[in-house]
């Protein structure tokens, strides 16, 4: 163990030469942060490729040759469309002129106004089809979970950029593939590994190997960027999909972006953490070395005197694998496992619940998506100001508990009037806000809070419980044919539940970052909001040896 404890010392040491963020920190975030901005396009395009716009039965006496009277003409409203319960149009059934009974629709006429053409239009996500779209939605979910769960345990143990850069080939890929996919089932199974590559695999990837290589000072920042950069793609989903009407060329157009993934064998760098974690020192010294030399420092290192330890170091190869069954191996990893896990699932119910149901809110379903993922960018400046100041914890929490009364407010605001729609739209835009920066925080607090030999994991599987509920937000929303507020009533429970438990967690601001399993379990012993304060206590540092310090 002390050899071990004298490699990792090393490594710290040699870390120390590079600086908090230089030249050559700069280079790769930039490189890395493009991935981001992939994944938040590719994560929401279906929301404009498989849109459903307000839609009514075709009515076959007054519609021949495919000339349809404007969709609110009263005559047709009135005359042939049955009303449900609450007064509001049947866009399920039509009335037969000759028996003036009710019968079930089989050809609708969808408002075109903003949407011309879109997978939803093709195949008629509809009435009794409506669950085609919720299942379209939830596959690429699911993929997206599967790809965080085993792409991050393969990137843990092959190696940050191998798994990075085939990711990027293969959202690239399936990117375009999906565009020409004739028939609904074989599209369901191309989308499932389009999720699991365009959205999960190059994003969490990058985003960890910027997590190791920064200072800790620029963790927080670089971060944020990560966020920003996925709301960038959110927003580019609205704009083209506002500029594209065809959805195959809206589609080619989403998975083109891709490209700018394609030079990055040649352009990035290993992790150094994390060849060091797996012994491969002479690699990790290699990469540092040039590193110093990019960001203008004269330093001559000595790889003798940093090699030295490591060739007493004889790690079984065995003991060098780690897997998911470590995060909960332990009792107290255990519990902060599960706590980070629920948060990372009741973040991404709310964030996809707002975000793939943008087309119901009031107003241009592509202003409204644009300014869903505008709301992120002052999120994240906000974020990034207090969360150096604040803590990871307590923000984490009240933008939580905020997010979830923001969701809880919008399912009460009666919407019968064009005011009450306005102002329920208003308040879904005050709970992204709120919920886009917990989802920040979070990627940060764990990439911080799990040790280094099973980071990408952590981070991968608080991924892939964030997928999970995203699988599920399309068929909770579908519960909505009951009553239009029971999803958001079920968002906003989850969301108030989580924002409660984070109270329990550690506080990560000015901690070290740990290495080992040993650390991790040990990682903010005594720290949480009922013994040190919501704000954690900043002069703790006996939970982590000093040789861990970054």
């Amino acid at each position: 163990m002390a050899n071990s404890l004298e490699t990792e010392d090393k490594l710290d040491q040699l870390m120390l030469h590079l600086g908090e963020f230089g030249t050559y920190q700069m280079q790769q975030f930039l490189l890395h942060i493009l991935a981001a901005m992939t994944a938040g396009l590719h994560m929401l395009s279906v929301v404009t490729t498989a849109a459903v716009p307000d839609h009514r039965c075709a009515v076959p006496h007054l519609e021949q040759n495919n000339t349809y009277l404007p969709f609110n003409s009263p005559e047709v409203i009135d005359q042939w469309i049955p009303k449900l319960s609450n007064g509001a149009p049947d866009s399920c059934h039509v009335i037969d002129s000759e028996t003036n009974l009710t019968t079930t629709c089989n050809h609708w006429v969808y408002d075109t106004t903003y949407y011309k053409t879109s997978r939803g239009m093709e195949w008629n996500f509809v009435c009794d089809n409506r669950w085609m779209g919720a299942v379209t939605q939830s596959v690429y979910m699911f993929g997206v979970f599967t790809g965080a769960v085993t792409l991050g345990s393969m990137a843990d143990k092959y190696g940050r950029k191998i798994i990075f850069y085939v990711s990027a080939v293969l959202q690239l890929i399936f990117g375009l593939l999906v565009a020409f996919i004739p028939h609904y089932y074989i599209y369901l199974s191309a989308m499932f590994i389009y999720g699991m590559f365009g959205s999960a695999g190059a994003y969490i990837t990058g985003f960890v190997m910027t997590m190791e290589l920064v200072g800790a000072s620029k963790r927080t920042a670089c971060g944020m960027t990560f966020q920003g950069m996925f709301a960038l793609g959110v927003m580019l989903v609205a704009v083209w999909g506002f500029f594209i009407s065809d959805r195959v060329y809206l589609q080619v157009v989403y998975g083109l972006h891709s490209l700018v993934l394609i030079g990055h064998w040649w352009l990035i760098d290993e992790s150094p953490r994390w060849l060091w974690s797996q012994g491969r020192y002479n690699e990790a010294v290699d990469i540092i070395e040039k590193a110093i030399k990019v960001n203008g420092f004269t330093i001559e290192l000595d790889k003798t005197t940093y090699l030295s330890a490591t060739k007493f170091v004889n790690v079984p190869q065995d003991d060098k694998s780690y897997s998911i069954i470590d995060m909960v191996r332990t009792p107290k990893l255990r519990l902060k496992s599960l706590n980070v896990g629920l948060n990372w699932f009741a973040n991404s119910l709310v964030y996809y619940g707002l975000s793939l149901n943008a087309g119901k809110l009031f107003g241009n379903p592509f202003l409204v998506l644009f300014i869903l993922g505008l709301v992120e960018i002052p999120s994240y400046i906000v974020s990034t100001v207090l969360l150096d100041r604040v803590g990871r914890r307590f923000l984490t929490a009240i933008f939580l508990l905020l997010g979830g009364f923001a969701c809880l407010a919008a399912a009460i605001i009666p919407r019968v009037s064009v005011t009450g729609s306005v102002i329920a739209t208003s308040v879904v835009f005050i709970g992204k806000f709120c919920i886009a920066s917990s989802f920040a925080i979070i990627y940060n607090y764990s990439a911080e809070m799990f040790p280094t030999v099973i980071r990408n994991t952590a981070v991968g599987v608080g991924s892939m419980c964030a997928r999970l509920s995203a699988t599920l937000t399309p068929l909770i929303s579908l519960l909505d044919s009951f009553d239009p507020r029971v999803p958001t009533v079920i968002f906003a429970l989850v969301a108030l539940l989580s924002g409660a438990l984070t109270t329990l967690l550690p506080e990560t601001l000015n901690q070290p970052m740990p290495q080992s399993l040993e650390d991790g379990e040990t990682f903010g012993d005594g720290d949480t909001c009922c013994t040190t304060g919501c704000f954690g206590n900043k002069n703790r540092g006996a939970s982590v040896p000093l040789h861990e310090m970054d």
